[in-house]
């Protein structure tokens, strides 16, 4: 399978008078969280709530700055995240895909709205 890119907007919801941008990501069901470059962050204004140690796809570990809180939207469906400050583009992982009920489509080679549940997000909680 190709690399699956798709776009999101991302906000500072504790600031509302900055407008949101629109983002080319990555989607990366094996990554968990948001990932975002440090440029992203200052425009957004976002605040470093901690350091995270992460380790990225070739073993080697890095303390980055996890900030928030961001606000991520995709079609009809919204999401409220941190994101590590990481790397040169945003990536999106397993955790806000699955907060906002989105799935790959394999034949399209997108994100695409859970079609199980097109009208509101759905999750599973036992």
């Amino acid at each position: 399978m190709d690399l699956i890119y798709t776009d999101i907007e991302l906000s500072n919801p504790k600031n509302g008078s900055l407008k949101p941008m629109m983002v080319r990501v990555l989607v990366d069901t094996g990554a968990m969280t948001l990932c975002i470059p440090q440029h992203v962050a200052v425009q957004l204004e976002l605040q470093e709530i901690e350091k995270r140690e992460v380790t990225t796809a070739d073993e080697r570990s890095h303390v980055v700055p996890y900030v928030g809180p961001v606000q991520i939207k995709f079609e009809h469906r919204t999401c409220f995240t941190g994101a590590l400050v990481i790397g040169d583009s945003v990536l999106m992982g397993a955790v806000p895909m699955e907060d906002m009920d989105l799935v790959i489509s394999p034949s399209a080679q997108t994100v695409i709205v859970n079609p199980k549940s097109p009208n509101i997000p759905s999750a599973v909680v036992k």
